[in-house]
């Protein structure tokens, strides 16, 4: 899928739903878990400045929320593993569409870019299969739940990745992220990561995640 597309997407399905500013919500209204506190509450992490803007029609509270939840979250601190990749990803666009042929469901996709470095090759100078895994296991659930007023954050439970072309260093990589459904635990997405400059797919996947119960964290 090509940014063309993804604003061709854009066009045609417009987001219309009531959104409350999250920092004026009680407490009690914040996105969690259904069932008991959220083991991850997006609202209770750390602030960490984006170095650029980030397009799409999203209020900038979400996508405010959505980055903290990835740099806590995703990237963690520096002695991490894949710390320097997940600090270098960078968003460019975070959105909400309904779509008319899912009865009106809200479906949320998040891109953003990092370009292939040294630590992300394989011995064979090629982008390496983990660093894919790890840049796909950043979902738009933490999106859309923001929107709706759940708690989008889980953990992988599974993630069916294809190959499809080799990124040398020096690509750069779009990363193209879109939820397929968000229920009470158990949520899922797909992931596309495309070479920027010529529209070449490299990897695609489909994954899910579920909230764990946090008295067995």
């Amino acid at each position: 899928m090509s940014s063309t597309r993804l604003s061709a997407a854009a066009a045609t399905s417009s987001f219309s739903t009531s959104i409350v500013p999250h920092e004026s919500l009680p407490t009690s209204s914040r996105p969690r878990a259904q069932s008991g506190k959220a083991w991850v509450d997006p609202a209770t992490l750390p602030h960490h400045d984006h170095e650029s803007y980030i397009a799409g029609n999203t209020p900038d509270y979400v996508k405010q929320l959505n980055y903290n939840t990835f740099m806590n979250y995703g990237v963690g601190e520096e002695d991490c593993f894949g710390y320097k990749v997940g600090k270098a990803v960078r968003f460019t666009e975070v959105s909400v569409n309904r779509k008319l042929e899912r009865q009106g469901r809200l479906e949320a996709t998040t891109v953003a870019e990092i370009e292939v470095t040294k630590q992300m090759l394989n011995g064979a100078g090629m982008l390496h299969g983990g660093c894919v895994a790890y840049l796909i296991d950043n979902t738009p659930l933490v999106v859309l739940g923001l929107v709706q007023n759940v708690n989008g954050v889980g953990v992988t439970q599974s993630m069916n990745v294809l190959f499809h072309a080799p990124a040398p260093r020096g690509t750069c990589l779009q990363i193209v992220s879109t939820s397929i459904a968000l229920g009470g635990r158990v949520m899922s997405s797909r992931c596309e990561i495309l070479d920027k400059d010529t529209g070449r797919m490299v990897a695609s996947a489909f994954l899910s995640k579920m909230q764990p119960a946090a008295s067995k964290l």
